[in-house]
């Protein structure tokens, strides 16, 4: 009770600030970055920035893609023949891609995992996370290689493919293909983070790229959320381009 009423004299004897009225404390209000970005880096906040941007180019990409399946007069290409695996003589749709899905959806909990004992100054689980981490994300890009090898001998091109619409060919080669660029830069960055944390730069506060601060392990949190981003992008892919 006494806590309360201290709380209260103190919001009285310092009452928050009033905007300015009419449209000037309206743009002034959402011009300020006090309440958005106070207390955070500029590393996270640039890393939010990029990733705002980088939605807009991946929803881009998605958008031409259903504009262009719902626009094409010859029929789309069946997802389950298309994207089909033939293991002991028997025809399993979606299979690889199940299995890609389930390998960088659990990468996503192992990112997840180093970031938390990154904050603990725990440098060996966290590093041995963020290997473990990248070595999920190179077998995904393993098994995106070997699914384009496949179709790619089954005849389909940007311009061309056996089953149907020819734009197939083009939006599953720039979508997949800009996903999976991401994912490989994804993999190189954070074998060259896990290194340092391993090695214990964020620690002795050792100069050098990506070492911040010493006994500051926010980088290991923004790769994550670059990480988080493209685990999340992948969803939309599955979902429009291989469930629809």
């Amino acid at each position: 009770m006494v806590e309360h009423l201290a709380d209260d004299r103190i919001m009285q004897d310092n009452p928050a600030p009033r905007a300015a009225p009419g449209w000037r404390g309206f743009l002034a209000d959402w011009a300020s970055d006090q309440s958005s970005f106070k207390g955070v880096s500029w590393g996270k906040a640039m890393m939010w920035v990029f990733l705002l941007s980088d939605t807009f180019v991946f929803g881009c990409f998605l958008v031409a893609y259903m504009t262009a399946r719902m626009s094409t007069v010859v029929p789309w290409p069946n997802p389950s023949e298309v994207f089909a695996l033939e293991i002991a003589g028997t025809s399993m749709p979606l299979i690889l891609i199940a299995i890609m899905t389930f390998v960088l959806i659990s990468s996503s909990g192992t990112m997840a995992l180093a970031v938390h004992y990154g904050y603990l100054r725990d440098r060996r689980k966290a590093g041995l996370l963020m290997l473990l981490t990248a070595f999920l994300g190179a077998c995904f890009v393993g098994m995106q290689a070997f699914e384009w090898t496949k179709l790619i001998h089954e005849g389909v091109r940007p311009w061309e493919n056996p089953w149907g619409a020819a734009q197939f060919g083009s939006t599953f080669f720039m979508i997949t293909g800009f996903h999976g660029t991401h994912v490989t830069f994804g993999v190189i960055f954070l074998v060259i983070l896990a290194r340092k944390v391993l090695r214990g730069d964020f620690d002795s506060g050792r100069r050098g790229f990506f070492t911040s601060r010493r006994g500051q392990y926010e980088s290991v949190e923004i790769m994550g959320l670059y990480w988080h981003f493209v685990d999340l992008v992948w969803v939309f892919i599955f979902a429009f381009f291989y469930l629809w």
